[in-house]
């Protein structure tokens, strides 16, 4: 971070689109380091996720929400409410848009969303690297940008147009930081991920991982943790521990080798399957696993 000269600027900035959008890339592109889990499962996103970036003129802090989807299942009800309430909180709202992709009814319903939000929204027209396919786009001329999260093109101009609405402020986190999350949720993301990318044809919603009983061993330089992946039928246990356990044993072993970048230091992760019916239509799991 270079040296101040003026006044910071820094804000909360909601993070909202439907699902596939990119969101999760675009905010690990903008932070430098992987924040969000990314998958080819639309919606893999269920939790606010907060990346943090600062450089000289301050400090935008991106919270990436669940993928905008009109359903009425408990689950997605609980993750639109989730939606709703960031942008509310938020000070300001990065949309992003998937250029690939025709509008449909959920951009439709985000325009009626974020509509009295205009004047302190940006939207970033994401994957302008791939051939369009949306014949419009929303927000005005001044208030969106075509990047690429992937090619990492159009980034620099996006944070100038978001720091240009930031307001005066502190920081509201040391400098050196580029994400609040705990080591348990980090974990739990991860397992998940790895999860997902490996089951996405037979589950992938259908899962969640709790983590606990986190200790560090070798004079700190081991991370050791139990994590618990749970399905809602024991025919779904079986598709995770996979035939004489190689499933989740590469599970295991992907998600280590990512928990050691992103920790810098060995991780072990104790990993079991357990059934936990119907968990998706209970309110009291699904509020104490996605906030």
């Amino acid at each position: 971070m270079q040296e101040q000269t003026g006044p910071l600027s820094s804000a909360f900035v909601a993070v909202v689109g439907r699902p596939s959008v990119g969101k999760s890339t675009l905010m690990n592109t903008i932070c430098g380091h992987k924040i969000s889990i990314v998958s080819p499962v639309p919606q893999t996103t269920r939790n606010r996720v907060r990346g943090i970036y600062t450089d000289e003129r301050g400090q935008l802090v991106f919270i990436d929400t669940p993928g905008f989807h009109d359903s009425e299942r408990t689950l997605n009800t609980h993750m639109m409410n989730l939606i709703r309430q960031t942008v509310d909180d938020a000070d300001l709202v990065l949309r992003v848009v998937d250029l690939t992709r025709a509008i449909g009814s959920e951009e439709e319903a985000l325009d009626e969303l974020l509509a009295p939000e205009a004047d302190r929204t940006v939207v970033a027209l994401n994957k302008a690297d791939l051939p369009a396919a949306a014949e419009s786009a929303p927000g005005s001329d001044n208030s969106r940008i075509r990047v690429s999260a992937r090619e990492r093109t159009g980034i620099s101009e996006l944070m100038d147009m978001l720091f240009a609405l930031a307001p005066e402020g502190p920081l509201m986190y040391p400098a050196e930081f580029y994400t609040d999350q705990e080591p348990a949720f980090r974990i739990s993301e991860i397992v998940r991920e790895q999860a997902m990318l490996r089951t996405r044809e037979e589950l992938p919603h259908a899962l969640y991982v709790e983590t606990t009983d986190l200790a560090e061993e070798n004079d700190g330089r081991r991370l050791v943790a139990n994590a618990t992946i749970y399905v809602e039928r024991e025919s779904q246990k079986g598709i995770v521990v996979g035939k004489g356990g190689r499933m989740i044993r590469q599970i295991r072993e992907h998600a280590e080798s990512e928990l050691g970048d992103i920790f810098e230091r060995a991780v072990r992760v104790h990993l079991k399957v357990k059934v936990h019916p119907k968990w998706r239509t209970n309110r009291d799991t699904i509020q104490k696993v996605i906030s």
